[in-house]
């Protein structure tokens, strides 16, 4: 753009210095960028307490679990939820691989109670938000190697009546859990009707 009258070049200049020093103090404004400075001696160092850390903060479940459509399969599992809270105690003596709460999925890593038996793996997918036994598969996988060899080694899903134990145990778990919510709620609303009462 050519401006040919001096007062008019004056008022452009004037404006375009104005912009940008505004934008400078905007700029200064918010400071320099600082690293967030963690504390590790408030981080845990036990992996069990970690997880359990990470899934109290909401940190237990994948971003492409969130961005995924599932239609009406797809369950918000808060850590309120009965089912998963159950499932997370009863899957306590295990490392976990993988907690999606969006997709309502949790998988242990690869474990084994003894040095001579078969790692297994246990996957719990949850099917519905509500305490009931077609609201949650139990899947078994078993990991069969060659002796001395660990590197030749097979999948195979388990066919044994382990998967339906642990399904009713949490199902068990479950609804004691509510049971006991329910029991405190009923003592919370009584108190409180008590001390209006009293009032």
């Amino acid at each position: 753009m050519k401006i040919t009258n001096f007062k008019a070049k004056i008022l452009y200049y004037s404006v375009i210095t104005l912009f940008l020093l505004s934008l400078a103090s905007i700029i200064a404004s918010c400071g320099p960028l600082k690293p967030k400075y963690t504390d590790l001696r408030k981080i845990p160092g036990n992996p069990k307490d970690k997880r359990e850390r990470n899934i109290r903060e909401g940190r237990g479940f994948r971003a492409m679990g969130m961005l995924e459509n599932k239609g009406s399969g797809n369950f918000q599992f808060a850590s309120s939820n009965e089912m998963w809270r159950a499932t997370l105690d009863l899957l306590d003596f295990t490392p976990l691989s993988n907690v999606d709460y969006s997709g309502g999925i949790i998988i242990t890593d690869w474990f084994s109670e003894s040095s001579d038996q078969d790692p297994i793996k246990i996957t719990v997918r949850f099917l519905s938000s509500e305490i009931r036994a077609d609201g949650l598969k139990v899947i078994i996988y078993k990991k069969i190697c060659k002796k001395n060899d660990k590197n030749n080694c097979k999948t195979v899903q388990d066919n044994t009546t382990l998967g339906q134990e642990i399904k009713l145990a949490i199902l068990k778990k479950a609804a004691t859990i509510k049971d006991s919510e329910i029991s405190k709620d009923q003592k919370n609303y009584t108190e409180r009707g008590a001390g209006m009462t009293n009032d």
